[in-house]
């Protein structure tokens, strides 16, 4: 049985538990006042094949306060910004190395070495079966020329536009599927890190969050390598449900990842308030504002909330426009959102904030 109830009952609970509340939890204006700040969910990939750096200019050239990395190894234990451990999805991988797949028909980066993948064409995201755009409204696939960066050179290329602009934009890499690359002998964790402190990002002042959705790799990042930088824990549907089962089950998980991370990112639904009469699992109260439970137990922690991902040609069920949506997440008090328009986000952000 889920947790059904007044979104209140998490703070009463909470205090009963020992669930240190601060002041901005129990009073609302503060977390609803402020305007959340956006993060390029792949850079501006709305609009250009996602984590090209023509990508991420545009989503610099648009505001977005953090461009994302989502970071994978190549066969030579080198960083490179793609999204997925595959190749075949959003490049012309198999037309230039065919033979190259593994047993289960797929390519992945980790079998290539950076001088093989700066061979590749990158391309808007498509259906590595049937060659369709999986956002048929966006950047036509297999059209121009784009190419897989490493991690290394995308920071660099960021860093520049932060000097020749004079308006700094943070970044925010994915460590993606440490357990598989350490399955294949690498530790892609410690050559992350090992990149961002070697370009400047050390500490919780930098303009760096590391994302990850594997909780023990994660905490080891803190831990065991020691790095100080902020990171938030990554939390797909299933893990959003389960912290919020009960109000024990949230106090625990929440103190339990703030114990070493600095906030979340739960899917985007998780934390939207429900429609009356909808299915959605998670009822709210009508109080005279919109409330999350997930977002205000992840606060009375002293975490912050960076939901995935706004689009603007993906709406969630029982919303009717990107403005309602945008209002509603002003309204719960996230931190930052995860957005493919950056532009459409920060200006619907501005709409609401007060």
């Amino acid at each position: 049985m889920h947790w059904i109830g007044r979104a209140s009952c998490v703070l009463v609970c909470a205090v009963s538990c020992g669930f240190p509340i601060s002041s901005s939890v129990m009073a609302d204006a503060p977390m609803q006042k402020k305007r959340p700040f956006v993060i390029a969910h792949r850079g501006a990939s709305g609009y250009l094949p996602e984590h090209t750096l023509e990508a991420k200019a545009l989503a610099h050239a648009q505001g977005a306060e953090y461009l994302e990395q989502d970071v994978v190894l190549t066969k030579d234990d080198v960083p490179v910004v793609l999204h997925d451990i595959h190749l075949d999805t959003i490049s012309n991988v198999a037309e230039l190395f065919p033979g190259r797949a593994r047993a289960d028909g797929r390519y992945y980066a980790i079998d290539f070495t950076l001088a093989e993948i700066r061979q590749l064409n990158a391309s808007e995201r498509f259906n590595h079966k049937t060659g369709k755009a999986v956002f048929p409204n966006r950047f036509p696939p297999h059209q121009s020329r784009f190419q897989i960066p490493s991690l290394e050179e995308e920071i660099q290329f960021i860093q520049g536009l932060n000097k020749s602009t004079g308006r700094v934009a943070g970044i925010y890499p994915e460590i993606k599927q440490p357990t598989f690359h350490a399955k294949e002998g690498k530790d892609i964790c410690k050559i992350v890190v090992d990149v961002l402190h070697r370009n400047g990002y050390k500490t919780k002042e930098d303009p760096c969050f590391i994302q990850c959705f594997e909780e023990e790799h994660l905490r080891r990042v803190r831990e065991e390598l020691g790095c100080q930088l902020r990171l938030i824990q990554l939390l797909d549907g299933k893990a959003c449900d389960a912290a919020m089962m009960s109000p024990a089950a949230m106090v625990e998980t929440m103190n339990r990842y703030a114990s070493f991370a600095d906030g979340i990112g739960p899917y985007l639904t998780a934390v939207l308030p429900a429609v009356a009469g909808s299915p959605e699992k998670h009822p709210f109260p009508e109080t005279g504002h919109q409330k999350s439970l997930l977002v205000d137990g992840a606060h009375a922690a002293k975490l912050e909330v960076h939901p995935w991902t706004c689009r603007e040609d993906e709406l969630p069920k029982h919303y009717k426009s990107s403005a309602d949506l945008h209002r509603d997440l002003v309204q719960i008090g996230i931190d930052g959102a995860f957005s493919d328009f950056p532009d459409q986000t920060r200006n619907h952000f501005a709409s609401f904030a007060k």
